[in-house]
């Protein structure tokens, strides 16, 4: 459903890949697809505003119409950008990212399945009619309606953008509960340049294996990759690292022993997938552990090392490659500004997604809890509540 929703919001580049999705959900023929350039897909001509000085002050509309300042590129972020009335609102969208990526195929990157390019759609590409500013809110005057940013390219300078009305809509970034050397050894897999990263540290795992004067245990441990959290993402990164080695380890590397490569999963929970029906569960995990992976439940890391990771229990996993997913924590905005929060840190937003005490100030996706409603924080439900601010604005 969320597929079929969201195909009509998107640009060509991934209604493409969405209508194989819909057609043959189930198939590995749907990540065998080349990356499509639709003739349609037109560079806009927009032309990028320069800061000739430290601080820009963004002036109120002369076009007579109320803006709206969204803050995001993401699920949430994107639903309301394609849906809220241009005609209306003067939109204004600020993010570090300039595209909006589809995440359900982001693990697929990681191995070549699909290229880059085809799980994104530029902002400044299909919006032509928002202004963009490719920066991060560095903080909030509410009292003044005016926010703080900082250019992504050169921190130093910095600018301000009124604003009519507010959406938050930043998401959340990777949990990691202050485990020792998880960011500074491990790999997370929620931005685009993520995958790349980790595409390139398989290549060079196996490059190095490949070396004919290695040592036997060097090679294993090389060889031996852990994806950390068995949540959606986690899956789904060890699914693909499987299919990849047994389709097309053997004609990229045949000097490596097949035998030899090895994918470790780490859960430390009871089970995998645990917003899942347990039926499904059960398969997943079947499926999983015929196919190689060692998948291990009611196991907590105690260390990430640059070559190792250590369990609480004591015991050692030698690795290659370490894929840190085991769900999201709030960022740095978040936790810095003065707004009604839970105790996890996400803000506490109305029936109507407005933050509690701070008229014309709006949270959706996974940096938000609805009082009395806690929701998972998932791509449909930010993109649901999107929509749905989108239409209460338009109203």
């Amino acid at each position: 459903c969320l597929l079929s929703s969201f195909k009509e919001e998107t640009g060509p580049i991934i209604q493409y890949h969405i209508h194989f999705m819909l057609q043959k959900p189930f198939s590995r023929a749907v990540c065998r697809v080349a990356t499509v350039r639709s003739n349609s897909l037109k560079h806009s001509k927009t032309q990028a505003t320069k800061f000739s000085g430290t601080r820009y002050y963004a002036s109120d509309s002369s076009t007579g119409r109320k803006r709206v300042v969204l803050l995001g590129s993401g699920w949430a972020s994107y639903s309301l950008l394609s849906s809220i009335d241009k005609k209306k609102y003067d939109v204004v969208v600020v993010s570090p990212r300039n595209h909006f990526l589809f995440t359900p195929l982001l693990a697929s990157t990681t191995t070549g399945t699909l290229d880059f390019r085809s799980i994104i759609e530029p902002i400044r590409t299909n919006k032509n009619d928002v202004h963009y500013y490719q920066a991060s809110c560095d903080d909030i005057d509410f009292e003044k309606k005016k926010l703080i940013c900082k250019e992504v390219y050169n921190s130093e300078v910095s600018f301000e953008v009124d604003y009519d009305k507010l959406v938050i809509g930043i998401g959340a970034e990777n949990a990691t509960f202050g485990i020792p050397g998880v960011r500074e050894h491990a790999y997370f897999l929620k931005e685009l340049s993520d995958a790349r990263t980790i595409r390139q540290k398989i290549i060079a795992c196996f490059e190095e294996a490949s070396i004919p004067t290695i040592s036997v245990q060097e090679r294993k441990r090389l060889l031996n990759f852990v994806i950390v959290g068995g949540g959606p993402t986690g899956v789904e990164t060890a699914a693909e690292l499987m299919d990849f080695f047994w389709e097309d380890l053997s004609s990229y590397y045949p000097e490596i022993p097949v035998h030899e490569v090895r994918i470790t999963l780490l859960e430390a929970g009871h089970t995998i997938l645990s917003a899942f029906n347990r039926k499904l569960v059960a398969q997943a995990m079947k499926t999983m552990r015929k196919q190689g992976i060692d998948l291990r439940t009611d196991n907590q890391v105690a260390e990430v090392r640059k070559d190792a990771v250590v369990l609480k229990d004591g015991n050692v996993i030698p690795c290659g490659l370490v894929v840190w997913s085991t769900g999201v924590a709030p960022r740095p905005l978040i936790r810095k500004l003065s707004l009604p929060k839970t105790p996890q840190g996400r803000i506490v937003v109305d029936d109507h997604l407005e933050v509690e005490g701070m008229p014309d100030v709006f949270a959706i996706g996974d940096c938000t809890e609805i009082k009395g409603t806690p929701l998972p924080a998932t791509a449909q439900v930010a993109s649901q509540q999107g929509s749905y601010l989108a239409q209460a604005f338009n109203a």
